[in-house]
């Protein structure tokens, strides 16, 4: 019988490099200073200079410096540091070990670097000796400030309780281990963010403050690509690629709570070596928020995903916790059956983590027809679908307006575009502009009501005003006493979105 920890498989990759952190940094440096940057150490930040909401300067230890842009790359202290200009920067560190040995017969040169994914190992020679590390199941995290600021080129102490489940695991790998001298355990802080991918990009509250952090214990493999990006960021506006995966704006407030990055930054440290099946949920730092309706969706057993915090059914009457795999899920049935009745009658699709935003004042239209591409002079009772679009002629949005009056537009984003919209809407006021921009999002529930049979339940609702609206028009109307805004999306008349307050479940 096969044991697990077996090996039935393996990959060899000749080309694989290897770098020396210190050498690289070294060599950086060295490059830096001959296109003439100049680097000053054991100088600290104790401030970042704003007006309006803009960069305009740093203070240092050794004094203020005046300047337009600042990249934040500080590892665990970025959160720290960027809140001196008002910016979430939602990182955490966890303490991450490896052990070393004397050298051990056999271990000549430069060996091929052993990945044991099942095992949670790395392991590589190192001075003729062996070095393990690991990215254990559930990692540890740290204070920052049991830290110090003044950490540097220092070592946390020791924890072999923590570290010996996976040192059992590598001697198991490489028995040799078992017979060899360990000359010491080093354990160092890494931050890490709430998804497991860096920050890198201009932040959404503040302009002109970039971030190139939360590397997550791959910065020196990322370093090249993510430094290059960072530049080009800052020079141009922009990214050179779409990297949204890596844009500081992906993330909402509730994820910068010490009480969500406690509980999640041991996790991400798990999943570096863990199985990517599709459809995986991570379990910590959950119900951070919840749509009006989420008790409800409760009872009918609904199983939940996370998306910019937000819970939202992935599909109902879940039976037990779906066993993943790259198969046909188990939940395939279930959802076939729910995309069967949306299909032949009717299904209620909740969207309340659609992002929302108001754009009110005098000059809204104006401002939204230079920022959109379709026609934004509608009359009031009016829907519009619109795209926002960059100077370079890619997408930055596409969203749905209504019109609610003369002065006064509500935007529906995507739920984890509402940061990034609302920073793009904020950034392209022009001075002496009459416009409010406002992110309402947590201030109206969103049901979408979907079927060939809508119109027959609007009628037996009392509402047969919803079976008069127009292609892209809403109106107001009151559903078992909950004010709605219901607006028909479809030509076919098949589907329309109702949008009440929150905390009411009578839609």
């Amino acid at each position: 019988m096969m044991n697990a920890n077996d090996v039935i498989g393996a990959v060899w990759s000749p080309d694989d490099g290897r770098v020396g952190p210190s050498d690289l940094c070294a060599a950086l440096v060295k490059g830096a200073r001959s296109r003439g940057a100049k680097i000053f150490e054991h100088c600290g930040v104790t401030g970042i200079k704003t007006r309006r909401d803009r960069v305009i300067g740093v203070e240092t230890s050794a004094g203020e410096i005046d300047c337009e842009a600042i990249a934040i790359c500080t590892g665990l202290w970025s959160r720290e540091n960027a809140a001196m200009a008002g910016v979430e920067v939602p990182v955490w560190p966890c303490e991450h070990f490896y052990l070393l040995t004397n050298p051990i017969d056999g271990i000549t040169g430069n060996l091929p670097t052993l990945s044991d994914h099942d095992s949670h190992l790395y392991i590589r020679d190192d001075s003729g000796g062996l070095l393990v590390g690991c990215f254990e199941p559930v990692g540890k995290a740290i204070d920052p400030a049991q830290i110090g600021k003044d950490f540097a080129f220092q070592l946390l102490p020791e924890d072999w309780g923590h570290f010996e489940p996976m040192l059992e695991n590598a001697m198991h790998r490489l028995p040799c281990l078992a017979d060899a001298d360990i000359r010491m355990l080093l354990n160092g802080p890494e931050s890490f963010t709430p998804d497991g991918s860096f920050l890198l990009g201009e932040s959404a509250e503040t302009s002109g403050l970039f971030l190139g952090c939360g590397m997550n214990s791959v910065g020196v493999a990322t370093g090249g690509g993510a430094g290059m990006a960072l530049a080009h960021c800052i020079v141009h506006g922009h990214t050179p690629t779409d990297l949204y995966e890596a844009d500081p704006k992906r993330y909402p407030s509730c994820f910068n709570s010490v009480a969500a990055l406690t509980a999640r930054a041991p996790e991400i440290l798990g999943t570096h070596y863990a199985i990517h099946y599709p459809g995986i949920q991570l379990k910590t730092a959950r119900n951070l928020k919840l749509t009006p309706l989420h008790s409800r969706w409760q009872d009918h057993r609904a199983h939940f995903g996370q998306f910019f915090g937000w819970e939202r059914p992935l599909y109902f009457d879940r039976q037990h916790e779906p066993e993943l795999c790259f198969d046909k899920p188990a939940w395939f049935e279930q959802v076939a059956r729910e995309v069967g009745y949306a299909h032949a009658a009717a299904a209620i699709f909740d969207q309340s983590s659609f992002g929302k935003i108001r754009v009110s004042g005098s000059d809204a239209e104006r401002f939204l027809n230079r920022v959109c591409c379709n026609n934004m002079t509608r009359s009031p009772g009016r829907a519009i679908y619109t795209a926002m679009l960059n100077s370079r002629g890619g997408y930055e949005s596409d969203l749905t307006a209504l019109r609610l009056s003369t002065d006064e537009y509500r935007l529906y984003v995507g739920s984890s575009a509402i940061r990034r919209d609302f920073a793009w809407l904020r950034r392209h006021l022009e001075p002496g502009e009459q416009v409010e921009v406002t992110d309402v999002t947590d201030d109206h529930a969103v049901l979408g009501l979907m079927g060939p049979k809508t119109a027959e339940m609007a009628a037996q609702l009392g509402v047969p005003e919803l079976n008069q609206l127009g292609y892209f028009e809403f109106c107001d109307t009151v559903i078992a006493e909950v004010s709605v805004q219901a607006a028909l999306r479809w030509r076919s008349g098949l589907g329309n979105q109702l949008r009440g307050t929150p905390g009411r479940s009578a839609v």
